[in-house]
């Protein structure tokens, strides 16, 4: 639940992803050939469902506004600091949305999940040369993304 709320965001059909994930996996047990932990294969499970349900996501967008009243803000903030938490989480899943799933997941998988290059090849049947140009890829789109928002904003502001 976890891996797969970090890949597709705070999308209010994560529960349902988790349902589809396990159904994915018990009609899939057969085929577990033990080459590689379990765990390792039910995250590429996990992975699959993700990608599906990105581009599903990218035919059928959602509004921004339902995924951030699931996202828990800091009380400890007043008004105006839970306001600017939420428009900086807002741009940060508008970014991420804008990136393909295979850019998206590589990026997730390596920067907020931590895991290796090597890890995120077998996780999405790649090579870990690939799965570099990925992460790297959405950086760079991510930091443009990012560079034309403040210059915008800049300019609001004058």
């Amino acid at each position: 639940y976890r891996r797969l709320t970090r890949l597709v965001g705070p999308d209010p059909e994560r529960e349902d992803l988790t349902q589809e994930v396990f159904i994915a996996a018990f009609r899939g047990l057969d085929r577990f050939r033990g080459d590689a932990a379990f765990s390792t294969w039910l995250h590429s499970v996990v992975v699959n469902v993700a990608y599906s349900h990105l581009r599903r996501r990218r035919r059928q967008p959602y509004t921004l506004d339902v995924l951030l009243d699931t996202v828990p803000v800091d009380p400890s903030l007043g008004p105006e600091g839970r306001a600017a938490q939420r428009q900086e989480l807002a741009r940060a899943l508008t970014f991420l949305d804008r990136l393909k799933p295979d850019k998206r997941i590589a990026f997730v998988l390596r920067v907020i999940e931590g895991l290796s290059l090597q890890e995120i090849a077998v996780l999405v049947k790649a090579t870990p040369p690939a799965v570099g140009q990925r992460v790297r890829h959405a950086q760079l789109e991510i930091a443009a993304m990012a560079e034309r928002d403040a210059r915008r904003r800049r300019e609001e502001a004058r």
